[in-house]
């Protein structure tokens, strides 16, 4: 049983892949390293003692996603493949809106075309919009606050209107909160090209000695200390729910949206304090103003994935933290090194 997985290489990718080969599944990657590095092949490699089929492949070129569409006898598609950094959405949304839609369009017309109808869609809880309040469900309504959450929102529409096109398809929706951490080997982490988008890596580099302190954006929001509060989710308890995911949709028809998170809320300084207490390492930050579109608090009802899925997020905070900083500290370029 084969399983693609577009974007294989990535961050939550590459773990992901980690669970299927543990699993026994057969695993494909396409990926074409926009945002992730090609020592991931050989780390993957030394983790999982198997070579992974790889494709460089960028999904919006058609006649070369038809070659792994033929090579490979494939049963299901994980799409990870996707632009996702938020403000470059918002200076560049024609980029995200041209890469995202129309790559995940070929992908789909490509799994109609070979009889490959079982997807799990790497979404977001981006698509909860500004108006909802937490913790947020299934089955609020859905709204955007900028183009790559957009991205996210049409995709999951396009799978669900394939489903009323034809009801052999099966999709779960995964929305997710925020990924931190790292594989306990310290061998894959997170590695952003640029100046991180995201909390902890920005965490780990000032952690480092990469960058001199971390911004942290609003001070005046309504909570505990005034900061903002998320979702943070171990990628290992992340890519465990995609195993969970794949097991629920290979056995079933329909489209079902799931919300992979914690349930539970923290700020960013008890984030900050955490990855402090547990690492023993000091870090510098700085108040500034808010970030437009980011909301106050944003926390998930796990509920639903527990039910359905059989799948409920295991690592605290404190892992999430320590597993960054070994990763981090271990490779302080990144895969560079």
């Amino acid at each position: 049983m084969a399983i693609l997985v577009t974007g294989g290489a990535g961050y939550i990718g590459s773990h992901t892949v980690i669970e299927l080969v543990k699993k026994g599944y057969e695993v494909v990657i396409v990926d074409d390293y926009s945002n992730a590095k090609p020592e991931v092949l050989n780390r993957l490699k030394e983790l999982t003692g198997k070579d992974v089929p790889f494709h460089e492949v960028n999904i919006c070129h058609k006649e070369a996603l038809r070659e792994v569409f033929e090579q490979h006898d494939l049963d299901a598609v994980i799409h990870f493949a996707g632009y996702k950094a938020v403000g470059e959405s918002v200076a560049q949304p024609l980029k995200y809106y041209s890469n995202n839609l129309n790559g995940t369009i070929v992908l789909m017309e490509l799994m109609n075309e070979y009889n490959v109808k079982k997807i799990v869609f790497s979404s977001s809880a981006t698509v909860y919009g500004m108006t909802n309040e937490a913790p947020f469900t299934e089955d609020m309504p859905l709204s955007t606050t900028n183009p790559y959450g957009t991205t996210k929102m049409f995709i999951e529409q396009f799978i669900q209107d394939q489903y009323v096109a034809d009801n052999a398809w099966s999709a779960a929706l995964l929305r997710y909160f925020n990924p931190i951490g790292a594989h306990e080997s310290g061998r894959i982490g997170e590695d952003p090209n640029d100046i991180p988008n995201n909390l902890m890596p920005y965490i780990t580099q000032v952690a480092v000695g990469k960058r001199e302190k971390l911004s942290v954006f609003g001070s005046d929001y309504e909570t505990h200390d005034g900061t903002g509060v998320r979702d943070y989710i171990h990628v290992l308890d992340l890519a465990k729910g995609h195993i969970k995911a794949l097991e629920k949709v290979l056995a079933s028809t329909g489209v079902e949206a799931y919300n992979l998170g914690t349930g539970k809320g923290y700020s960013v300084l008890d984030v900050v304090h955490a990855f402090e207490t547990a690492n023993n390492v000091e870090i510098p930050y700085e108040l500034n103003d808010r970030r437009p579109g980011d909301i106050a608090t944003s926390y998930a009802d796990v509920s639903k994935a527990k039910n359905a899925l059989g799948w409920e997020a295991t690592y605290s905070v404190e892992d999430m933290c320590r597993d960054s900083w070994n990763w981090q500290k271990s490779n302080p370029n990144g895969y560079d090194d």
